[in-house]
């Protein structure tokens, strides 16, 4: 019983950066744009966060400086899809590909001029990101584990998935984004302004990634800057998005299935018939497929891609 309950609390932690990229994704998607950087936003939160945090000791600073740098990429994005209509698809590889590289890059600028082996979180920052303590709750049994002794990292994600829900079902911003998703000219033809909400849209989603990079540098790292930190969870992100049926709430349980996935091996019994620890490493990859074939072939008419998602709009083509 209780290797299960640790298993369903590894799982919450391993799905955490999985949360902030999915949630991030689906902002993206809902305003029409299948943005693919997810992995190189993540690396630049990853990087942003952890050296702020490293420079200034502070944990608040860190988070703002991983969200700004997820924004940043998303502008880059935004201005090349939104202002001047370069290929969706081409423009979020090649933010995959700068995002990775420039993290790696100042990872290791700093790393040089530090003039020691490695660079490690301050102890300070590394007490603000352990897991908190609410009295009382924290110590009721099993549900005291299972809901009340997590980093401030997974609360936060779930605050925002279920923020970004109401936004997009519960406003009326939301109500116009998810018009702008499926049909840009008639949104346009209301009067929505849609070159306005995308920018918004693509922006917070570019930042709700920044913040799940910081994680994986700071709390899957242990605290200790490496390099590729992110290490393919943007990729399984996109995936989950459809997995979610681009809803941030069901986002939530997703990304801890997927986290599931990811920390099986550790928790999985040993048998006379072992099986080799790369099975493991490859089966949320081989999930992700699977979920893009079914949900290819089974196609609903209540969870599918928002109409528009991936299509430039111009507005005199209306």
């Amino acid at each position: 019983m209780n290797m299960f309950i640790n298993f369903l609390v590894a799982a919450v932690f391993a799905g955490t950066p999985l949360l902030f990229g999915t949630v991030g994704e689906i902002m993206n998607e809902k305003s029409g744009h299948l943005n693919l950087g997810v992995e190189g936003m993540m690396s630049l939160g990853a990087c942003a966060g952890f050296m702020a945090g490293f420079l200034t000791n502070n944990l608040l600073i860190a988070l703002l400086a991983a969200f700004v740098a997820g924004l940043a990429g998303a502008l880059i994005y935004a201005i090349l899809t939104i202002t001047f209509m370069a290929d969706q698809n081409v423009t979020g590889l090649t933010l995959t590909i700068f995002g990775i590289g420039l993290s790696n890059f100042f990872g290791e600028y700093m790393l040089v001029n530090s003039n020691t082996n490695s660079l490690k979180l301050p102890e300070n920052i590394a007490a603000q990101i352990s897991n908190i303590y609410i009295p009382v709750l924290s110590d009721i049994p099993v549900i005291g584990q299972l809901f009340f002794q997590y980093n401030p990292f997974v609360y936060l994600g779930i605050v925002i998935a279920i923020s970004c829900g109401i936004y997009l079902n519960h406003t009326k911003l939301g109500l116009n984004l998810r018009a702008i998703g499926e049909n840009p000219g008639a949104a346009d033809a209301a009067g929505i302004k849609v070159t306005k909400l995308k920018y918004l849209n693509v922006l917070l989603g570019g930042g709700i990634c920044g913040i799940g990079g910081a994680y994986c540098s700071m709390i899957i790292n242990g605290g200790v800057w490496m390099s590729n930190s992110v290490n393919g969870l943007g990729w399984i992100s996109v995936a989950l998005v459809i997995f979610a049926s681009w809803s941030p709430n069901k986002a939530v349980f997703g990304s801890f299935i997927f986290g599931a996935f990811n920390i099986l091996k550790y928790y999985t019994p040993k048998t006379y018939f072992t099986i080799p620890n790369a099975f493991y490493d490859m089966l949320p990859f081989v999930i992700t497929a699977l979920v893009l074939i079914i949900t290819s072939i089974r196609k609903s008419k209540e969870n599918q891609q928002p109409a528009s998602c991936g299509i430039n709009y111009f507005r005199e083509e209306r």
